[in-house]
């Protein structure tokens, strides 16, 4: 089959590789209809993680099932699949839990033993290949296959989206305890601060402000029915206060990660976050799903080449404010958030800017990394012409 495989910083290419496969009776394959390009991917991308040489890329997965295993009960081969981009068992204590993204049983014990989650074609996230390619194995089937309503073909470009950004964006609202009518700050108007600002709206947010120095994304923001506010514009806590009769933000959100930039470019790795607590109230509530990773070689920073940055905890305590973090538990909200689709509550396909085969995807990452205006989200269709 072909694949998206990386092969160095900034170096990936769609190669011949051997088939995905059946491993265990639980698994199932399916032949990938749509696999998306995420901004996670460019930090192995660009050489700021520890994966292997040899790995295929792509945890944005949708498709149809083409083989099923012994032991697999409710899935269907004919079945159109969205596959959370965090792998579960089921049955560990987490898992258990709805903590699927911390998966005691599918995590790689054998380099961190304690070590919890897993992951499609992921630095540190198991052995498990990612779905930029033409078909893909997936682990506890019956578990991770989520089947798709009748619209699923129309509709496609929305579905996709549960695999991880529209989840991810809901998770950053919750670990943020977003209420009815409450105002949220969103740092980053990348696809996942974008989807933040969709649930927001949904969940009947009175304010939603929206931080970013790309007028391309901001755009998409207002759309969604954002305040938007450029970094280069100012202070921006001040900014939000003149806007919330001096409080700040009833809480916020941390959509960007450990690459933020200031609005000259440079990376400053505490930033946001900083940023984020003066910009929200006293006892406000931060959800952080932005990408922090416990140690980044290739960081300008000292403190960030351990993982480490200078946080103004001092100012967060003195708010009192709750801080909640971790990547999304994807099956905790997938079925609910695929009822919003169906019901055409959420259109997430709104950020979509390109679709393109899979061939083009080398040229589409180089794009992506670029932060080229337009382009905001990249749809792969490795099984079309």
């Amino acid at each position: 089959m072909k694949a998206l495989v990386f092969h160095g910083t900034r170096n990936v290419s769609v190669d011949k590789v051997p088939d995905a496969k059946l491993e265990k009776l639980t698994d199932v394959v399916i032949e990938l209809t749509t696999t998306n390009i995420c901004g996670s991917d460019l930090h192995m991308y660009e050489g700021r993680t520890d994966v292997k040489k040899g790995k295929i890329l792509g945890h944005e997965n949708l498709g149809i099932v083409v083989e099923v295993g012994k032991a697999v009960d409710t899935v269907k081969k004919g079945d159109r699949v969205v596959l959370p981009f965090n792998i579960g068992c089921g049955f560990c204590a987490n898992c258990e839990r709805g903590l699927t993204g911390f998966c005691l049983t599918c995590a790689d014990k054998s380099v961190i033993p304690a070590m919890a989650g897993a992951a499609y074609g992921f630095a540190g996230m198991g052995p498990y290949a990612g779905g930029q390619a033409e078909y893909l194995r997936v682990p506890y089937a019956d578990f991770n296959c989520l089947r798709l309503p009748e619209d699923s073909v129309e509709k496609e470009n929305d579905y996709v989206m549960l695999s991880d950004i529209f989840p991810t964006g809901w998770h950053a609202t919750r670990l943020a305890e977003l209420r009815p009518g409450e105002s949220i700050v969103i740092y980053g108007a990348g696809p996942v601060g974008l989807m933040a600002a969709l649930s927001a709206k949904i969940q009947g947010a009175s304010q939603i402000f929206v931080v970013d120095d790309h007028e391309d994304r901001l755009a998409l923001a207002e759309r969604l029915g954002a305040t938007t506010i450029h970094k280069k514009d100012g202070d921006v806590g001040e900014r939000i206060r003149e806007l919330t009769q001096g409080m700040g933000a009833d809480c916020g959100a941390e959509c960007v990660g450990y690459q933020c930039t200031n609005s000259k470019g440079k990376e400053v790795p505490n930033l946001v976050m900083n940023s984020l607590v003066d910009s929200v109230k006293a006892t406000g509530r931060l959800g952080v799903v932005g990408v922090f990773i416990p140690e980044d070689p290739q960081a300008g920073d000292k403190l960030a080449k351990q993982g480490q940055i200078a946080f103004d905890f001092g100012k967060l305590w003195f708010k009192g404010q709750k801080i909640g973090t971790g990547q999304c538990n994807v099956k905790a909200y997938i079925r609910r958030l695929m009822n919003l689709i169906h019901h055409d509550i959420a259109q997430p396909s709104m950020i979509v800017s390109h679709e393109l085969p899979l061939n083009e995807a080398p040229d589409a990452y180089k794009h992506f990394d670029n932060r080229d205006d337009g382009w905001t989200k990249v749809l792969l269709h490795p099984n079309s012409m």
